[in-house]
């Protein structure tokens, strides 16, 4: 059962926690992680550095901190393990304190995160503590949270297949362990050359029956480097051997879950894995070859095929008509329609077929749209915007769902324009809904302000809409690009000169808008064009 239990003040004069930095090649990062790691205070006893056979003075940094903290400890590997897995087990071998931790070299702990982690921790006799991550992109600095229904509150998990959600959360540096559970139980994480060994090492912890506490206190930073020259393992996807290897780790989470008797954990790993996995790779397949294309849906409906039908009916409903359309044909199709499904907010574009998702596929039944809860509807708005000199215009189609939005009588859009880096709305619209022509949906318009948009430099802007119901109802998607209107228009600037305006699809195909004002603006938007390819 779950229990609550209040999170008090750590005690500072007892340092206990190990926090292990791994590292290779990356001398221009890992004295700040390592840094962010003794700047937390006397709770931490040691930093373990342990460094993956670097060729490139990473080991020096770390031996210069060691210089000036007695409290840096470095470890250097022989030879070049291949992995993350074999020099974080070093560092759980070398740990010298009761709690241990793991940060990565690009990464940072924020202030206060060991402590709010620690005090959870001997304030509940947890085996492992987890508080929020957050994902920062940089250079823009925008965050996003990672799992945050885990971390609404304080609470003390008994047992995890309690709360089988805990399986989805298979980051392993957002958590503080107990030194002698991981190694009374040898928890450690696949060693060599694997890749996403966190999910392994996860499930490994889970099935071992550890009593979890969770705090809603952010205690680590991830750093998305998306233009980075070497990738990390999360962002480099290009190539189907990542797809592969997720689904080897995958694979052997089920199994780790089997072996332990956790049908409730194998039950929401699997329905992790299409909600996560599966919808995040199918958003980026219209981008990839031929050649990647299928290899991909081949490894994913080979895999998915093997899942139990309850662990499909399991998933949030895009991840099912997902999984449908992958088991229903053998090769790719429908990657548009897929592409915005697994979408956050999901889109199920038209055509509609009279039953089921396609006329060519109606064994894959749409039924649950007649049940699911009205504000998880993948409606579907079309937005076509048109930049002039004298006005822009965002027209938008509505289109009805089986009945479902008719009933619910939507009078009016509010369209709201977002900063991308801050998520801050910096324009709000609203207009009445009118009947489409054909009888199938609805229309609006709505008047844009581009140079109110605009800022001195390459802007970016997300687009939102909000259907406001008879019932009250609130309904919320993002709108989809009309790929007709995607074209780059140079409009006047009230601030002088002339203003670049691009609408664009972004990956998944909602219309997202870049502003660059004057010549110097719209070279910036040549350069990140550039750099992308």
């Amino acid at each position: 059962m779950n229990s609550t239990s209040p999170v008090g003040s750590a005690d500072p004069a007892a340092p206990a926690v190990t926090v292990v930095v791994i590292a290779y090649d990356d001398a221009a990062l890992v004295g700040d992680a390592i840094r962010s790691a003794l700047g937390q205070g006397p709770a931490v006893a040691e930093v373990v550095a342990v460094d993956d056979h670097s060729s490139d003075g990473t080991a020096d940094v770390m031996d210069r901190l060691a210089a000036e903290d007695p409290r840096v400890r470095v470890l250097r590997r022989e030879t070049n393990s291949g992995g993350c897995g074999t020099p974080r087990n070093d560092g759980i071998a070398a740990a010298a304190s009761p709690y241990v931790m793991f940060l990565d070299s690009d990464d940072v702990l924020p202030p206060g995160a060991v402590d709010a982690l620690l005090t959870a921790a001997r304030a509940n006799d947890a085996d492992v503590t987890a508080g929020s991550c957050v994902r920062r992109e940089l250079p823009d600095g925008r965050e996003t949270p990672w799992r945050p229904e885990l971390h609404t509150e304080a609470r003390v998990i008994d047992r995890p297949a309690d709360d089988p959600r805990l399986a989805d959360d298979t980051l392993c540096v957002n958590k503080l362990y107990r030194t002698d559970f991981l190694r009374e139980r040898e928890l450690r994480f696949p060693d060599g050359r694997f890749t996403y060994e966190d999910f392994v090492f996860t499930a490994r912890v889970l099935a071992a029956g550890p009593r979890v506490a969770l705090i809603p206190a952010t205690v680590y930073v991830w750093h998305v480097r998306r233009g980075a020259e070497r990738l990390s393992i999360s962002l480099d996807r290009a190539g189907v051997d990542n797809w592969r290897a997720r689904v080897e780790a995958h694979r052997q989470v089920v199994a780790v879950h089997t072996a332990a008797g956790e049908a409730a954990l194998v039950r929401a790993a699997r329905a992790s894995f299409l909600d996560r996995s599966v919808r995040m790779y199918v958003r980026e397949l219209g981008g990839r070859g031929e050649e990647y294309r299928r290899e991909w849906w081949r490894l994913a409906r080979d895999y998915v095929g093997g899942f139990d039908p309850a662990d499909i009916a399991a998933a949030p409903l895009p991840a099912r008509l997902i999984a449908g359309v992958l088991l229903a044909s053998e090769q790719p199709r429908d990657l548009p329609r897929l592409a915005a499904l697994a979408a956050r907010p999901p889109r199920l574009l038209p055509p509609y077929a009279a039953k089921g998702w396609s006329a060519d596929l109606p064994q894959v039944g749409l039924d649950d749209l007649a049940d699911c809860p009205l504000d998880e509807l993948p409606f579907t708005v079309e937005a076509l915007l048109e930049p002039g000199a004298l006005r822009t215009r965002l027209r938008l189609r509505v289109h009805d769902l089986y009945g479902r939005l008719a009933a619910a009588r939507p009078l009016a859009v509010e369209v709201r324009v977002h900063d991308r880096v801050t998520g801050e709305v910096v324009q709000t619209r609203t207009a009445d809904l009118a009947a489409y022509p054909a009888g199938e949906g609805w229309t609006a318009e709505a008047p844009l302000d581009l140079a109110a948009l605009a800022t001195g430099e390459l802007a970016v802007r997300d687009l939102k809409v909000t259907l406001r119901c008879a019932g009250g109802e609130r309904l919320e998607t993002t709108p989809q690009a009309v790929r007709r209107g995607l074209r780059r228009t140079v409009v006047p600037s009230v601030r002088g000169g002339a203003l670049l305006a691009q609408p664009y699809a972004t990956v998944d195909g909602a219309l997202a808008l870049r502003l660059a004002p004057g010549v110097r603006g719209a070279l910036d938007v040549v350069r990140r064009r550039l750099k992308r390819r």
